[in-house]
């Protein structure tokens, strides 16, 4: 098959032309310094998916080799994030072997979905999910994480879960078992981690004048930066081996024994066993699994799609193709989910270190995957003596950066009205759940679309022409006006006609690009009434199309004006409107004149009383 045919199948086999011994070294280099990162990391996002950590290392080689061979952008890299495990730990606290039949499933399903997606071109569903609710979304996400990691911070025992109340009222109720060992670990594991992470924004290299040792300890002081995680989990894991082998008693919660060796090739399990609440095995249909997972089977692909296309987006720009990351995502999953792959999507901190390392194509998340697996092959045995405090330390110093005060302030000063949507996803997120309350965000956001849509604002003024002649200009703000809004296009003129008295009314259609069928006749009864009180409806800079919606629906010549100055040509051949003027005016002479009459007649008895 010729290259350029292939290259239709496999967009990413194009990276391999022109493909140099330097983009090949860049690329190992920046694969190595991933893996470096994806490999603590793994380890824990599985333990906070509720599953054994080697399911992390599974999740972490297949997204890469498929992400290279069907991704548009360099530094995307593909994996378990924080967020998806959090979400999937929801499903994996069954007990017996259900926690990884139940993770794997979803990894499929999600990735399903996510080609069906891309299929039907529906990635702009992600467009409806504003950045309020986002910022709500991701910051509420962070701190049920790092609340559900603080029981392995304090080396309390069991899991830690995905609630936010139930996790805070169990480690509240267990302090008085919290392990000093543990404890100490943690906090000397974040502090080394925080301190680590601004180390290379220290301009210590510049100090040194040699141009040679410059770029020497510019370039150690980056390395030691970003490989900080795995840093940091090698020291802790030597300190524990050193004293969880000579003595009885360890210190550390550990990680426990990491089957070694590469995962199974197999089907995802349609068909699982559940503890029961008496001690009981209790078997699971397909059908039963489905329903457990529920919303979550299209929450957790939408917010995969969601942080996938933002991340290419950042670093590939606006010229890389939604359906096409779509489908290197769907199928990450899907063929993770035959190695017994944990939900995966892209990893913003690691595609940062991607981009940070010089990765020159998405080959580099090739070598990160052998990587990965060489660490399931040879290392293994090893991550035994990770201690579990350590892992927390990892979560916790990743996503307090999450959190994002930031935006906030900016909010508040330019639109108070979107911090709404973005405090309910916040709060119900904590409450509740994280699916309801992006829900509900989602919910918040387009009830003020729909609200916007029925009622647009409106600007009502009374002006006069150049020869004098008075008219009411309605002009509103939007470019659409649909069915919901159109009684409250008719109050409004009312309004405008009570207010300002009687005068032509004329509708500035300049930026109103589109009338639904109702909304046209609304319009059309519109037109009857006020022509049954004598007040002409004229339509000012009205685009060609919404003339003939208007014509075709009611039947009715709108008259069209292209500028106010031309009302006056008009209004001089209805002479319906001329008498109506010749009509009101001596009523509201005469109104006027009884009006000063009866302030004399007030006044004449004042100055009697006086008197």
């Amino acid at each position: 098959m010729p290259l350029k045919s292939l290259s239709v199948l496999l967009p990413g086999i194009k990276w391999l032309h022109g493909y140099t011994a330097q983009d090949a070294v860049a690329d190992l280099i920046a694969g190595i310094t991933v893996g470096l990162t994806v490999l603590p990391q793994g380890l824990a996002y599985a333990t906070l998916a509720g599953l054994e950590p080697q399911y992390g290392l599974y999740s972490s080689f297949v997204g890469g080799i498929v992400y290279a061979m069907l991704g548009s952008c360099r530094q995307v890299t593909i994996g378990p994030t924080a967020l998806l495990a959090l979400m999937t730990s929801r499903h994996t606290g069954f007990g017996l072997d259900s926690g990884p039949a139940y993770g794997i499933l979803l990894c499929l399903i999600s990735g399903v979905v996510e080609l069906g997606m891309a299929v039907l071109k529906l990635g702009a569903l992600v467009d409806l999910i504003s950045l309020p609710v986002t910022v709500g979304f991701t910051s509420a996400t962070a701190v049920i994480i790092g609340t559900s990691q603080l029981k392995g911070l304090l080396g309390l025992r069991g899991g830690s879960g995905s609630d936010f109340i139930n996790t805070m009222r169990s480690v509240f109720g267990n302090l008085s078992q919290v392990r000093r060992g543990d404890l100490t670990l943690g906090l000397v594991s974040i502090s080394v981690l925080l301190l680590l992470r601004r180390l290379k924004t220290v301009k210590v290299a510049q100090r040194v004048r040699n141009l040679r040792a410059q770029q020497l300890l510019s370039g150690s002081i980056w390395v030691v930066s970003t490989g900080r995680n795995a840093l940091v989990v090698l020291v802790s894991s030597v300190l524990a081996y050193s004293q969880c082998k000579s003595q009885d008693s360890c210190p550390f919660i550990l990680t426990g024994k990491v089957k070694s060796g590469l995962p199974s090739l197999a089907l995802p399990k349609f068909e699982t066993t559940i503890m029961g609440k008496n001690g009981t095995e209790v078997p699971q249909t397909f059908e039963q699994m489905l329903s457990e997972l529920g919303p979550s089977m299209l929450i957790l692909p939408i917010i995969a799609v969601l942080g996938n296309v933002a991340i290419s987006k950042a670093f590939g720009g606006a010229g890389l193709s939604p359906t096409r990351e779509l489908v290197a995502l769907s199928l990450s999953n899907i063929c993770g989910a035959f190695c017994s792959s944990m939900p995966v999507t892209g990893s913003f901190s690691r595609s940062a270190v991607n981009h940070a390392s010089g990765v020159r194509t998405p080959i580099g998340g090739c070598y990160t995957s052998v990587l990965v697996l060489l660490a399931l092959s040879l290392l293994a045995p090893y991550f035994q003596y990770i201690p579990k405090a350590a892992l927390s330390a990892v979560i916790i110093s990743a996503v307090i950066f999450m959190i994002e005060f930031e935006v906030i302030r900016p909010l508040w000063r330019c639109s108070r009205r979107e911090l709404l949507p973005g405090a309910i996803t916040f709060v119900m997120s904590l409450a509740i759940g994280v699916e309801i309350g992006l829900l509900l965000g989602v919910g918040a956001d387009v009830a003020f679309l729909v609200y916007r849509a029925a009622r647009p604002v409106l600007s009502v003024s009374k002006l006069q022409t150049i020869n004098g002649m008075s008219y009411i200009l309605i002009r509103p703000k939007h470019s659409s006006l649909y069915f919901p809004a159109i009684e409250w296009v008719r109050s409004g003129i009312s309004k405008a006609l009570s207010t300002h008295g009687t005068a032509p009314v004329v509708l500035d259609c300049a930026h109103v690009h589109d009338f639904d069928f109702t909304a046209a006749r609304g319009m059309g009864s519109l037109y009857k009434e006020l022509a049954k009180a004598n007040v002409p409806l004229f339509l000012m800079s009205a685009h060609k199309d919404i003339s003939v919606i208007l014509k075709e629906s009611t039947n009715i010549d709108f008259p069209t004006i292209d500028c106010p100055n031309d009302l006056e040509s008009l209004v001089e051949q209805m002479p319906d409107f001329e008498l109506h003027l010749q009509v009101t005016a001596p009523l509201v002479e005469s109104k006027m004149l009884q009006t000063v009459e009866a302030n004399a007649t007030e006044l004449s008895k004042l100055t009697t009383s006086s008197a």
